[in-house]
């Protein structure tokens, strides 16, 4: 018995299946990892580890098998089993059967009642955790369309479950006139957030020039926004890396939500706030260690998908790639990256089993293939910004990582074209590198003619 037989056998027929986090460990216990192992990749300790989700995963199994199954034993017990007639039975009934309809075209986040949204263990686990901890801080970093909105959208549903107020701010929807000071910032940011709240709108009553913006905002939060609620306020903030780019805002602004999240450890009125902040990329401006609120609260960075992970959309397409032969060709071409993944399914799965991957793929590099719209996006976002085509140009002509200029390594970091290390950039997947050599080599535009 595989592992993979494991989780679906359990999945399938208990009560209640597994959470993300009990798939988790058992699938690094199957492997060997320790509870140290483990705990070095949460947030969770070794001890919280052994004595709360193990302690009621290993009975779970015990019941199930008939038998007692533990760490030590999990794997040497289980891969000699032999599956009995209903087990096979089950496993071919839930391999072959694909009880949804044809997906729509991947756009916006994967919807809750979508079966195409993948979990990536144990990261929804922690995220629900630790949105019932008062004052917290929860950071989403991820690329663009790497599943940020989907994630959030779940974690929204969750804290609705919850009773929680929730506010949702996107800074890309911000007029760029509001960036013109802290002031003007922070006013818009505070209105928006009493409008969502349904409360009337009191901001003259507690803002005040001479002690500042930023105290005027956390007394307006405080005193009256925090104080009109019983329940905690989920506060989404998206896409903060448009804040990035603005020094002065961002110098003020982050501090500030680092403070919100230190309150909470004295005053009541902030422990009702739950904050959680997305963005696409690392901070590029320099903040003092003590004031900056990514070094706080729960990091959560979305990883690319696994071969795994490809292999289970691709099922959930109605496919069967239980080879793993072409679900490992196409992660490899895209870098794992969850859209450009969806993309292909989709067409694959659109096209009747008329449609090869090989075919699908000879021709995805190019203007006509299946990522033509974006691929040529991201072509005229590189000839409408010389110095950060200049930059790009250098990675792709590069075998090994690049340092680049720190601006502009956030930028290509955003848009998903490299992956930055502390080694330097490097390109993120094949798919980029193909289309993009053959522009550089044959469009004769660079930095003097953009």
């Amino acid at each position: 018995m595989t592992i993979d037989q494991v989780v679906q056998l359990l999945n399938a027929s208990l009560s209640q299946p597994l959470t993300e986090l009990q798939e988790w460990m058992l699938r690094r216990s199957w492997e060997g990892q320790t509870y140290a192992d483990m705990a070095a990749q949460l947030n969770y300790s070794a001890q919280y580890l052994r004595s709360k989700a193990a302690s009621e995963l290993w009975p779970i199994l015990s019941e199930f098998w008939g038998e007692s199954i533990s760490k030590p034993n999990l794997r040497s017990q289980l891969e000699a089993c032999p599956l009995s007639r209903e087990q096979q039975q089950l496993l071919e009934t839930l391999n072959r059967t694909y009880p949804y309809e044809l997906p729509n075209f991947p756009s916006g986040p994967v919807p809750l009642d979508s079966p195409l949204y993948i979990d990536r263990p144990p990261i929804e686990e922690l995220a629900y955790q630790e949105l019932t901890r008062p004052g917290t801080v929860i950071r989403i970093k991820a690329p663009r369309l790497m599943g940020k909105s989907s994630l959030m959208l779940r974690m929204a549903d969750r804290a609705r479950q919850l009773n929680y107020h929730i506010v949702k701010l996107d800074f890309q929807e911000a007029d760029a006139s509001i960036f013109n000071s802290s002031d003007r910032f922070l006013r818009w940011l505070s209105a928006n957030v009493t409008r969502q709240l349904q409360l009337d709108l009191h901001l003259d009553d507690y803002w005040f020039e001479e002690i500042g913006s930023k105290v005027s905002c956390t007394s307006y939060f405080e005193e009256y926004l925090l104080s009109q609620i019983e329940t905690p306020l989920l506060f989404i903030l998206n896409e903060v890396n448009v804040v990035f780019e603005y020094p002065e805002i961002a110098r003020d602004f982050l501090p500030l939500l680092r403070f919100w999240h230190e309150q909470a450890k004295q005053r009541e009125n902030w422990t009702k706030l739950r904050l959680i902040v997305i963005y696409s990329t690392e901070v590029y401006i320099p903040l003092n260690v003590n004031q900056s609120p990514f070094n706080v609260g729960l990091p959560l960075s979305l990883p690319p998908f696994s071969l795994a992970q490809t292999q289970e959309l691709a099922r959930r397409h109605g496919l069967d790639w239980s080879n793993s032969k072409e679900a490992k060709e196409l992660r490899d071409f895209v870098g794992g990256h969850p859209y450009l993944i969806r993309i292909a399914l989709y067409y694959l799965c659109q096209s009747g089993q008329s449609l090869t991957l090989k075919q699908l793929l000879a021709e995805a590099s190019s203007d006509t293939g299946i990522y033509g719209d974006r691929l040529r996006n991201l072509l005229l976002t590189l000839k409408q910004n010389p110095q950060l085509y200049d930059a790009f140009r250098k990675v792709i002509s590069s075998d090994r990582p690049v340092l680049l200029e720190p601006i502009a390594a956030y930028k290509l970091d955003c848009l998903g074209l490299v992956r930055c290390s502390t080694d330097g950039c490097a390109i993120s997947c094949e798919l980029y590198r193909r289309y993009f050599e053959f522009h550089f080599r044959n469009l004769q535009f660079g930095s003097d003619s953009c």
